[in-house]
């Protein structure tokens, strides 16, 4: 094949590191001329019958005409793609535009099929040793995504009988594809245009990768800790101590080049100079050596190929440019060796598994074992968390312990996304705790949350909430203020809370307790004082509490058990709270018998969960935490945080962990509610989320018309903000129509407009400072004539000045109703976000506005509507007429659609909108066109750019 000249420069945006499916890393890229040699030491590499099958025939070496065809590519017609690790290829794929510059025609082409300039013939060969760790797939999306880019629309593929494998890549794609079968060969063709299946397959395979990327670093068979120090003390020899007290079940080293020759080991651990004197494989090495070191040993451990690194030594992002750009090599080193890394900069991570008993990070004790998984960007809130789960733990096991914990530090590799990925299907936990200081891939972040939700409570605090990101974190910016990204993150399913002490709060209750049914409240103990408090908490969380039931200070623990076994068995009554104060005379044999009575009582039932409220006197709340022999447990497959109606069957992503019977105890009632009422909202998300709507189809949008529209209007620059008219034609393509508004420069331009519209009409000044300020006088309605309109023109333009100045317009009036706001942006971080709030200055000094990704279901749309505070006033609130919601609701999700269609709509504004009794006028709307952000959440898989 006659080769052309390179039409594109070396597309560098096509470089991609990902994971693979046992948890490795390899980088993809663009073939060069440069890869000559690697191509032909790769080749050598592959068996003969991998050959035979790339090939059909014998093909034992690549001729220098092969070579020059295979690494020239004009980066349009002809592509190649190589996967590498350390810098040499493993696999490679690449193909050809079917009739341009020569390329083979396939022999069978589709007499159906699109024009021959949309399809190319591709092509594989991966490594026998590398097969079977889902190289072929990642390289099929990698390379697909590039045909679409340059316009090509269709694979074609010729395949052997006998290469199951490669069949399988294909088949398994998800892509719209047709299969024949002549002349001895499989042909494959294969629609590249994204789908549903093929998402979903994308998605899968992501999170069984990442998951599994994860697993290799939690669970590894043998660990080195580099830098740890020759005299005790210093982060290298406390890492080393605390993995050994921790009793590893695994391999552990001692690493130090500054070892005599002599030392054979370190506190009775195995010593070596380096990574490479160790006999045997190594899975896990934690660094602890001044990173201007770290690269020879990231070298030494991608050379004896170690698995992964956790990174402990500082001096990278958070110093400044410099060490950012010391963190970025870094993980290009690490990650070219295939080796993930957690840090750096990080505290460490646990694993609490007798399986594993791995303690690699600074905290001094291994915390007890649980189904608790946690995570933190901070070392010394990690450290913190560790301690409240400790100390309100008391002596449980196996419930408010923790099964894994990661510090991520700079979190420049492995992030919170990740540990997701591992979590939403780790059989030992069943709670995830996070707290977060910044989110790298909000969209990803979101998805993989929603999904997390679904099987197990995701509770997450932010910090850094009302300014920039540590320095450490490398992010992407988001416009949107911390209240919508809150929203967003309920929206998912995410259990939001403001401070780690909340945080600990509500990981404990859906640790060691059902999910509530309702928010309906039965309050019980022996001090009215704090039964009237849980009331009023109850009341300001917005749950329905019962009347508290006082049970005196002389009540026994057989009056705590019947009252409490009487509360649970009431068909009102969805959650208990107990509240209990010590006797004057401090006894532990009363409190463990009151701990006792409970649990008894609450197991009975534990379909309904129970809190305690108790002064901090007395020992209560350590007999609640302590393991009891006596305790009838819970019934079968009864998990936690999990509400179950009858005959229901768990998910089976969630086993029920031992003691879900122990109750958890709060120092304060607001704190008890807080977390009831918490798990109450996630509870209701979970029922709602098996039914999350539809987005509805409406046969008057005219979706191609709107996209000739925007393209148009794009031709004339990068983004701009569109006039009235074309404001109109565009909303109006989607079924949305605005209220003429027509300018009035003179008062007889007033009154000619009024005259066409019809009275009564509107006078709105629309100059940026008066636009919808009703307050301050720049609105004149219900003008019923002419005489009242140019009066109304007169005393505008002295108040406020020239027509110039002032912008005048004229509306016909609206029916009256309720003024409301609806707007939709483009962020490009979290993604397209529909808001929506009463308009007026009360409604934004309270933030009072709802939010909700795009596309939003008639389901969203409808809870958009009710979860705004002043809701009420569309409901007929204190005998109001009540506004035509179902038509706010069907604008709500037209909006949604047509941002949803056209990414290019990167901001709509629809002020105000009227929503009547019957009916709702849209009296003034803006646009904003651009080309759309770019998504990182449609592509291929890949992990985050450093």
């Amino acid at each position: 094949m006659q080769t052309s000249p390179d039409r594109h420069e070396y597309p560098a945006h096509w470089e991609a590191d990902v994971v693979l499916r046992d948890g490795g890393t390899a980088r993809i890229r663009p073939i060069t001329v440069d890869d000559a040699d690697r191509l032909v030491s790769f080749y050598e590499q592959v068996s003969d019958e991998s050959k035979y099958y790339r090939f059909f025939a014998p093909y034992p070496r690549l001729s220098a005409k092969d070579v020059h065809r295979f690494t020239h590519h004009d980066f349009v017609d002809r592509v190649g793609l190589a996967a590498t690790v350390g810098g040499e290829f493993i696999a490679t794929v690449r193909y050809d535009r079917i009739g341009a510059g020569g390329a083979a025609v396939p022999a069978h082409p589709s007499a159906a099929g699109p024009a021959p300039s949309e399809t190319a013939e591709v092509a594989f060969l991966v490594q026998d040793a590398h097969q079977g760790r889902g190289v072929a797939s990642a390289l099929l999306e990698h390379i697909a995504a590039v045909a679409r880019e340059r316009g090509i629309r269709r694979f074609a593929a010729e395949v052997l009988p006998a290469n199951t494998r490669m069949i399988k890549v294909f088949t398994d794609a998800g892509y719209t594809q047709k299969r024949s079968f002549e002349d001895g060969v499989v042909r494959l063709e294969l629609d590249l245009e994204p789908t549903g299946r093929s998402l979903a397959v994308q998605y899968a395979r992501e999170q069984r990768a990442e998951a599994r990327s994860v697993q290799r670093l939690l669970a590894p068979g043998s660990v080195a800790v580099v830098g740890a120090g020759r005299t005790p003390g210093g982060v290298g020899r406390s890492i080393l101590g605390n993995i050994r007290d921790a009793g590893f079940t695994g391999r552990l080293y001692a690493v130090n080049r500054a070892f005599p020759e002599e030392w054979k080991e370190l506190d009775g651990v195995p010593a070596h100079r380096s990574v490479r004197d160790i006999d045997g494989p190594v899975d896990l090495a934690v660094v602890a050596v001044p990173a201007e070191h770290v690269p020879a040993v990231v070298a030494e451990c991608g050379e004896h190929g170690v698995q992964g690194l956790v990174v402990v030594s500082a001096g990278y992002a958070e110093s400044g440019p410099e060490g950012r750009e010391r963190q970025r090599a870094l993980v290009r080193h690490a990650r070219a060796y295939g080796m993930r890394i957690i840090g750096p900069n990080a505290f460490g991570i646990i694993n609490t598994s007798p399986r594993v008993r791995l303690n690699a990070s600074l905290a001094p004790e291994t915390p007890r074992p649980g189904r608790i998984g946690l995570f933190a960007q901070s070392g010394a809130i990690g450290v913190a968390l560790l301690s409240r789960l400790h100390r309100r733990g008391g002596g449980v096991t196996g419930v408010t312990g923790v099964s894994t914990f990661v510090s991520s530090g700079n979190r420049a590799d492995v992030s919170g996304n990740d540990v997701l990925q591992y979590w939403y299907d780790d059989p030992d936990t069943d709670v995830v705790l996070m707290y977060l200081e910044s989110i790298g891939n909000p969209r990803k972040f979101t998805r993989l949350a929603r999904r997390t939700a679904a099987a197990k409570p995701l509770v997450v605090v932010q910090g850094a909430r009302h300014g920039t990101a540590p320095q450490g974190h490398t992010v992407r910016a988001t416009r949107l203020p911390h209240a919508t990204v809150s929203a967003l993150l309920r929206q998912a399913g995410v259990i939001r809370v403001d401070t780690i002490t909340e945080l600990v709060d509500a990981g404990l209750l859906l640790a060691r307790q059902p999910l509530p049914a309702g928010p309906r409240v039965a309050i019980l103990g022996n001090s009215e004082s704090l039964g009237l408090l849980t009331y009023d908490a109850c009341l300001a969380e917005g749950l329905r509490p019962h009347p508290p039931l006082d049970l005196t200070t002389a009540a026994s623990a057989a009056d705590f058990r019947a009252a409490l076994a009487r509360a649970l068995a009431d068909d009102t009554c969805d959650a208990v709270v107990v509240t209990a104060i010590p006797a004057v005379r401090e006894d532990p044999a009363q409190d463990a018998a009151l701990a006792e009575a409970l649990r008894s009582a609450a197991a009975a039932v534990p379909a309904k969960p129970v809190l305690v409220v108790h002064v901090e006197l007395g020992g209560l709340a350590e007999a609640l935490s302590a393991a009891a022999s006596t305790a009838p447990q819970p019934a079968p497959g009864t998990p936690p945080g999990h509400p179950l109606r009858p005959g229901e069957r768990p998910p089976a992503a969630v086993r029920a962990p031992e003691g879900a019977h122990l109750i958890p105890a709060y120092p304060a009632a607001e704190r008890a509610v807080r977390a009831l009422a918490e798990a109450v909202k996630y509870a209701q998300w979970r029922r709602e989320a098996a039914d999350p709507g539809k987005v509805p189809e409406y046969d008057d949008i005219d979706e191609k018309g709107a996209a000739a529209l925007i393209g148009g209007l794009l031709a004339r620059g990068q983004g701009l903000t569109l006039g009235t008219e074309e404001t109109c034609e565009l909303l109006a393509r989607y079924g949305v129509h605005v209220h003429r508004a027509l300018p009035a420069p003179t008062p007889d331009d007033a009154a000619a407009a009024a005259r066409a519209l019809g009275y009564p009409v509107a006078l709105k000044a629309t100059a940026p400072h008066l636009r919808h300020r009703a307050d301050l006088g720049g609105v004149r309605l219900d003008l019923a004539d002419e005489e009242q309109l140019r009066r109304s023109y007169a005393e505008l333009t002295d108040l406020f000045g020239r027509p110039q100045e002032v912008r005048p317009v004229v509306q016909r009036m609206a029916p009256r109703g309720v003024d409301t706001v609806v707007r939709a942006v483009i962020d490009p971080a979290a993604g397209a976000v529909l808001s929506f709030g009463l308009a007026g200055a009360a409604s934004q000094l309270l933030g009072d506005t709802a939010h909700r990704l795009i596309p939003v279901t008639d389901r969203d749309a409808a809870a958009l509507v009710r979860s705004i505070r002043t809701a009420p006033l569309l409901f007929g609130w204190r005998g109001s007429a009540p506004v035509d919601t179902p038509a706010l609701e069907e604008l709500l999700l037209r909006v949604s659609r047509l941002v949803d269609d056209h990414p290019e709509v990167v901001a709509v504004t629809l002020e105000p909108v009227v929503v009547a009794p019957q009916g709702l006028s849209v009296l003034g709307a803006s646009v904003r066109l651009a080309p759309p952000p770019a998504r990182d959440d449609l592509g291929p898989r890949t992990l985050p750019a450093y």
